[in-house]
C-alpha cells in the first residue's frame, strides 16, 4: 500500500515528500540515508601491471572485423577506452585485493587485529564456494573475531559495502572495517576473442559483447573507521540508494563474457540516477556544488550522459577510464584513491555508482 501522507499540521513522515508521491514511488524510508559517526581513513589502489591498448585488441580481433566489415578503433573512438591492464602472469585477483587492503591499513595506521570486519565486493570470482574474503581474510592475518562476506551487487558493490560498514560502526558493533575488490577482465576477454573470431559470429554479437572488451583489471581497498576517534578521517555523511530491478536482463555477465543492451542500459540508468539525484534533494540533500563528482567508470558516452542529466560541472569529473578500462566496482575507489592526493579538508566529494541490474548509489564525503 502507498505510504500514508502526513495528516497533522506540521507532523513529517520520513521518507515521504510530495515528490515521492508524483513519481509514484513506495518508499518505507531508506532510499536516503545519513551515517552519524563513521569515517574513511584510508582508500588505496593496485594498479595491474601489464598494459594492453586496444589497438592490441583490435589486432587480436582484426579476422572478425575484416570478415563483419567493422572498422578499427571503435573502443577509443566510442567507449574512450584507450588501454586497460592485465595482471602479471602468477597473478590472482584476489592476491591484489590483499595487497590493496595491506596498503589500507598501512595508510590508515590500523592494525589488522583491530579490524572487525572485512567485506570483498570484488565480481570476479573462481568459484562459488567459499568465499573470495576468506582468502583475503587469511592472508591479511585478520583475527577470527573479524566478520568477513562476499557482497555482490555488480559495480556498485564497493559503495553498498562502505554502506554498511558504515551503518555497522554507528551502531557500535564494530570499530573498523575493511573494504576491498579485485578484479581480473583478462579471462573473460580470452574467452571474448576467441567466439568473436568464430566464423559464425555477427555484427550483433559483437555490438553485444562490445562492453567485455571495455573492462580492466584492478585493485582497491578502503578502511572505515569511528569518526570520533580520528578528527582527522573523512566523514561519510550518507547519500541515496535506489532500485530499477525490471530492468536486470540489460546486462549480464559471467566468466564466459558480458552481454549488454547498450542502449536500454544507458536510458534506463540514466532514469535511475536523475530520479535518484531528485529524492535526495527534495530530502534536503544539495549536491550541486561539489569539489568532486567520482563517478563509476564505463565509457565517454556514459560519462557525459550523466554529467548532462544532472548538470555537472565537467571539470569537476575525474577521468580514469581511458587508461583503466571499466574495473568493475573497484573503478571508483581507484578513482577516488586517485583523487585523494589532490583533495584538501573541507572539500565535499560526491561518489555516484551504477551497477547492472540495475541499482544507483550516491553517497558524499566531507574531505
Amino acid at each position: 500500500m502507498p505510504r500514508p501522507r502526513p495528516s497533522t499540521p506540521g507532523l513529517s513522515v520520513p521518507g515521504y515528500s510530495t515528490h515521492t508521491e508524483e513519481k509514484g514511488w513506495n518508499l518505507i524510508g531508506n532510499a536516503t540515508f545519513r551515517h552519524h559517526n563513521s569515517a574513511l581513513l584510508a582508500v588505496t589502489s593496485v594498479e595491474a601491471p601489464v598494459v594492453v591498448s586496444s589497438a592490441d585488441f583490435d589486432e587480436r580481433l582484426a579476422p572478425s572485423l575484416k570478415r563483419l566489415r567493422l572498422s578499427k578503433r571503435l573502443l577509443e573512438r566510442v567507449a574512450g577506452v584507450q588501454e586497460r591492464r592485465w595482471w602479471a602472469p602468477g597473478t590472482d585477483f584476489d592476491d591484489a585485493a590483499i595487497e590493496a587492503g595491506a596498503k589500507a591499513l598501512a595508510e590508515a595506521g590500523i592494525e589488522a587485529g583491530e579490524i572487525g570486519l572485512l567485506i570483498n565486493t570484488s565480481v570476479t570470482r573462481r568459484n562459488l564456494e567459499p568465499s573470495v574474503a576468506v582468502k583475503i581474510h587469511n592472508g591479511l592475518g585478520l583475527p577470527s573475531s573479524a566478520l568477513n562476506f562476499d557482497l555482490a551487487n555488480a559495480c556498485l558493490g564497493f559503495v553498498n559495502g562502505i554502506t554498511l560498514a558504515a551503518n555497522m560502526i554507528d551502531s557500535g558493533q564494530i570499530k573498523y572495517a575493511l573494504i576491498v575488490a579485485g578484479e581480473d577482465a583478462q579471462t573473460t576477454q580470452e574467452t571474448t576473442f576467441r567466439r568473436l573470431n568464430a566464423e559464425s559470429s555477427t555484427r550483433e554479437d559483437y555490438l553485444r559483447e562490445f562492453a567485455t572488451l571495455t573492462l580492466g583489471s584492478g585493485a582497491a581497498a578502503a578502511v572505515i573507521g569511528p569518526a570520533d576517534a580520528h578528527p582527522g578521517g573523512h566523514r561519510i555523511l550518507g547519500g541515496v540508494s535506489r532500485a530499477g530491478t525490471s530492468h536486470h536482463e540489460l546486462c549480464v555477465g559471467g566468466p564466459d563474457g558480458m552481454f549488454t543492451d547498450t542502449k536500454g542500459l544507458l536510458d534506463n540508468g540514466l532514469e535511475l540516477v536523475t530520479d535518484a539525484w531528485d529524492e535526495a534533494h527534495t530530502d534536503g540533500w544539495n549536491w550541486r556544488r561539489m569539489d568532486r563528482y567520482v563517478t563509476h567508470q564505463v565509457s565517454t558516452s556514459y560519462t557525459n550522459a550523466i554529467i548532462k542529466a544532472v548538470d555537472l560541472v565537467r571539470s569537476k569529473v575525474p577521468i580514469t577510464f581511458p587508461k583503466w578500462g571499466n574495473v568493475g566496482p573497484a573503478s571508483l575507489p581507484m578513482t577516488l584513491a586517485q583523487e585523494a592526493q589532490t583533495l584538501s579538508p573541507g572539500d565535499r566529494v560526491l561518489c555516484m555508482g551504477v551497477g547492472s541490474g540495475l541499482n544507483t548509489a550516491m553517497m558524499e564525503i566531507a574531505w
